[in-house]
């Protein structure tokens, strides 16, 4: 029973063309004297760059191996360059095979053997790239099931059908059309763009964040800024690669406009405050403030929309970056200036109150906290009360008397241990009580 092809589907018929191409190769390979010539400068370059790459790993490596203590950006750059000794064996056969298939074809004009050698070692060399040195994970993936495919599509000859094939394919979206290996590119293109963008942003953002003579706000403003030109201009890079036309955008630009002009009013409204905020510096994170709504708290992160303030008892209060602007706000933090508590206490009638002030000063100014300027501590008095003379006690600090400062307990431990110590007595209070009438008999 003979098999029929011609019944069969399209892509069993191609994959049988195909395999009949590939025997029909194997078969000219075996029988011709110079795919054999071939294959010995194939086997020669490989024997001649394992010995080559003996030799050069040892001395590349005691080149780039730094001091174990050095730290500075060329001995960061020695270490990433050893990660690719790996790769040393691979690419130097790919040179002895690209210098020998010169020399083949100009001998027997014919290379198809030894180019599919080079390809073949283009792919070993991209298959340990992604194995053994690439250690991030998305680029780890995108190596594992993009890049490596790709290599082997070349390696077998089959990259550039498929690429042609694949740009024939087109696809209309209203004014915008592209092809299928123009939306490929794209995802490749926008993947690696994207992943570069996120990192080259981490590096300028710890270099700002080390930039101690900046003010936060500015150094905020200046990791912003450069987040959005990076990213903007990834996505422009993007759509060129594309092929995507910039002015078939327009539209869409418009409507974006049109939407931002009534239904995103707030966004774009909190967007420019953030702006603000940042340029004048009046609050950044760090800054512990108390809103005119009440809200208080430190503020522990600034995003394009908003504000993220965190209370004492732990809980995060989210902020629109509007009310920093058309609101009151009291910052207590601003620029690192000093604040001023006060500790309240009272003594008894009985004490010589002129001298409190003198005992109850140099008692809190024991603190190590305690500042001096602009004020040392100050004892006043501040009125006769029921049940005793009523005393407070000024001091100022550099900080907040939140959880964990305890400022104000503090400094009423030392006015109480001083108090005890000098024989003032506290006083508890008094009340008088008055009874009418005849005073009730008790019986033996």
């Amino acid at each position: 029973m003979e098999f029929d092809l011609s019944t069969q589907p399209e892509i069993v018929q191609r994959g049988a063309e195909y395999a009949l191409l590939g025997w029909e190769l194997a078969k000219s390979w075996a029988l011709s004297p110079a795919a054999w010539s071939q294959f010995a400068l194939l086997i020669l370059a490989y024997l001649l760059a394992v010995l080559v790459a003996r030799r050069l790993r040892g001395v590349l490596k005691r080149l780039l191996t730094p001091a174990e203590d050095a730290e500075t950006a060329l001995a960061r750059a020695r270490r990433t360059s050893l990660l690719a000794l790996p790769l040393l064996l691979p690419l130097l056969a790919y040179g002895f095979t690209a210098m020998g298939e010169s020399v083949v074809r100009s001998l027997f004009d014919s290379g198809a053997v030894i180019a599919f050698g080079k390809r073949l070692f283009m792919f070993l060399a991209v298959r340990t790239l992604v194995r053994e040195i690439i250690t991030d994970p998305f680029l780890k993936l995108l190596g594992r099931y993009v890049l490596t495919p790709i290599a082997a599509l070349y390696a077998v000859g089959l990259l550039d059908p498929l690429m042609l094939k694949l740009s024939e394919i087109t696809i209309t979206l209203g004014n915008i059309s592209f092809s299928v290996m123009s939306l490929v590119r794209g995802v490749l293109a926008g993947g690696i763009l994207f992943w570069l963008g996120g990192w080259s942003n981490r590096q300028t953002t710890q270099f700002i964040e080390n930039q101690k003579d900046m003010r936060p706000s500015l150094r905020q403003l200046t990791a912003k800024a450069i987040e959005f030109a990076i990213f903007g201009v990834a996505f422009l890079l993007l759509l060129n690669i594309m092929g995507i036309n910039l002015s078939a955008l327009a539209v869409i630009g418009g409507a974006i406009g049109v939407g931002l002009g009534f239904g995103l009013q707030k966004i774009a409204s909190n967007f420019i405050s953030g702006v603000i905020l940042l340029i004048e510096g009046q609050a950044t994170v760090g800054d512990f403030v108390e809103l005119d709504g009440g809200e208080s708290g430190q503020i522990v992160k600034m995003t394009a929309r908003a504000a993220v303030l965190e209370t004492f008892d732990g809980r995060w209060i989210v902020v629109p970056n509007e009310d920093f602007i058309t609101t009151r706000v009291v910052n207590y933090s601003d620029s690192g200036s000093a604040n001023r508590y006060e500790a309240p206490f009272s003594v008894s009638y009985d004490t010589d109150i002129n001298a409190v002030p003198a005992i109850i000063e140099a008692a809190v100014a024991t603190h190590p906290d305690v500042l001096d300027a602009p004020y040392p501590p100050d004892c006043e008095l501040r009125g006769f009360g029921d049940s005793g003379i009523d005393f407070a006690v000024e001091f100022w600090v550099n900080g907040l008397d939140d959880g964990p400062n305890k400022y104000t307990s503090d400094v009423l431990f030392l006015v109480w241990n001083a108090l005890k110590e000098n024989g003032i007595e506290i006083p508890y209070p008094h009340r008088v009580v008055e009874i009418k009438g005849a005073s009730p008999q008790v019986e033996a």
